[in-house]
């Protein structure tokens, strides 16, 4: 695998397993014993198998010869460090890195899916991988001085994708990667401008993304999507600036190199900068009269994700949302209703169809011949649920648990939508290093056999997820 690829392996295969550990209430003094007898500088603390803390000779020099202490009467939680930091065993590399450098640490406690102590991995088990990695991108966007650097440092974001798409990196890797690389982008900006002339920003109001930004779901085809929420609160003057800080955050992205959204969903209209109160009443708007305008609306707003600030007024967002489609579904079968309108574009004998005139003759629009039917259909599955949480992955993962979908089912249409990812931004790639502007057309005649056998299998997993969402939703009701 190429030297890159490493940061895009999960941790258990980099950690130490072997930690040397010891109980919150064990004596100082034997813990020191155990420490110079296995020349070892620190010693995890774990309660019940999971970590809780560290100890380390630093903790001894500082906390109990320089304070002249008498160590025999500690016990190790009196000096330990605690909470201990933690990264579960099958999150990524690259992620280890990133919060080894945003908390200034220099080690990680491994954990299982339990909790449980698994390992410990530190800057210096990796160093060697660092010569050419999304880590050092990102420490890059954390010391921008100016807009005008946030700039060079997002271009690189592109060159960088454009590198690993030969890596044998996966898909699913890649689209998180572009995720966390663009909220920090943005975090970087906020940052500038609140230093700059923004410091007197109201605590209560939230910066928040929508639509595929909300997911984590952005390839390099990304426009912007983002919305402001505030308290009820406020005054005239505490609205106003965080106007003017709207208008100003939309514009710089525009100026590095982010578009704006065509349809206008951008923190810097007032329509999408709103108080609570005045969300709320939009919501309950959407969703009482379903038209398709308003599907398409909230559809993109109920991803929301907060990128900035206070994170309650979502969940106070979410919560109206699941308690409405409780009481009555018809916004959700109306959602799915308009997701049936992109049938996939499947001919006689499965024959792929592609478009039969214009600029895009013999070309597939991929989002609209199979993506926006699973991540739809999923968001509405998921809305029901009550757990709309996170990526398409997460969602389905969240639904596998309250038993909506079993584990087969839902494995094959997480299957399918990274396949059709994959094209997606397998074709954006192609168009870059083309020197054309990155879309969602892709041209059939490009793909062998195999690749055609692929898509056509993946399509008819899309009807087939239709239909079982048309049964769940009871869609025969609407006629």
């Amino acid at each position: 695998m190429a030297e890159e690829g490493q940061f895009f392996r999960p941790v258990k295969d980099f950690c130490q397993r072997t930690v040397v550990t010891c109980k919150p209430d064990d004596a100082l003094v034997d813990v020191v014993g155990i420490m110079r007898e296995k020349n070892i500088s620190s010693v995890v603390v774990c309660d019940q198998k999971r970590p809780s803390g560290i100890f380390t000779d630093r903790d001894l020099r500082n906390k109990v010869v320089a304070s002249g202490v008498d160590p025999l009467t500690l016990t190790v939680s009196a000096i330990m460090n605690s909470p201990l930091a933690v990264i579960g065993e099958d999150d990524l590399l690259y992620e280890a890195l990133y919060r080894m450098s945003r908390q200034k640490i220099h080690r990680l406690a491994v954990v299982d899916g339990k909790g449980r102590l698994s390992g410990i991995i530190t800057d210096s088990d990796i160093i060697r991988l660092q010569s050419h990695s999304p880590h050092q991108l990102v420490l890059d966007i954390e010391v921008a001085q100016d807009i005008e650097e946030v700039k060079v440092v997002y271009g690189r974001i592109q060159s960088l994708v454009l590198h690993l798409s030969g890596s044998g990196t996966s898909t699913r890797d890649m689209v998180r990667l572009i995720a966390h690389l663009n909220d920090q982008i943005l975090l970087r900006l906020i940052a500038l401008m609140r230093a700059d002339h923004f410091s007197d920003l109201p605590a209560r109001f939230a910066f928040v993304v929508l639509g595929s930004e909300g997911r984590g779901e952005q390839t390099l085809l990304t426009d912007q999507d983002n919305a402001i929420v505030y308290g009820d609160e406020l005054g005239p003057e505490e609205i106003a600036r965080i106007e003017a800080f709207s208008e100003e955050l939309v514009a710089s992205l525009i100026a590095i190199g982010i578009p704006p959204c065509p349809g206008g969903i951008m923190a810097k209209n007032k329509e999408w900068r709103r108080s609570i109160g005045k969300w709320k009443e939009q919501l309950d708007r959407w969703l009482r009269t379903p038209t398709p305008k308003h599907v398409l609306s909230c559809g993109t707003f109920v991803d929301i994700r907060t990128i900035y600030g206070d994170r309650s007024f979502e969940q106070e967002l979410k919560a109206q949302l699941y308690e409405h489609v409780q009481r009555d579904k018809l916004f959700l079968m109306r959602m799915v209703e308009s997701t049936l309108r992109f049938a996939p574009p499947l001919g006689w004998f499965g024959k792929i169809k592609g478009e039969s005139g214009g600029e895009h003759s013999g070309m597939l629009e991929i989002k609209k011949a199979g993506i926006f039917a699973i991540s739809e259909g999923v968001k509405a599955l998921a809305i029901l649920a009550g757990k709309l949480e996170g990526s398409t992955h997460q969602r389905l993962e969240a639904l596998v648990k309250e038993k909506v979908l079993n584990p087969t089912m839902a494995e094959n249409i997480a299957e399918t939508f990274d396949f059709l990812v994959l094209m997606r931004l397998r074709g954006q790639v192609e168009a870059v290093r083309e020197g054309r502007k990155p879309d969602n057309y892709i041209p059939l005649k490009r793909l062998n056999m195999m690749e055609l056998g692929r898509l056509q299998l993946a399509l008819k997993g899309v009807e087939k997820f239709q239909e079982f969402a048309k049964s769940h939703f009871n869609l025969n009701l609407l006629r």
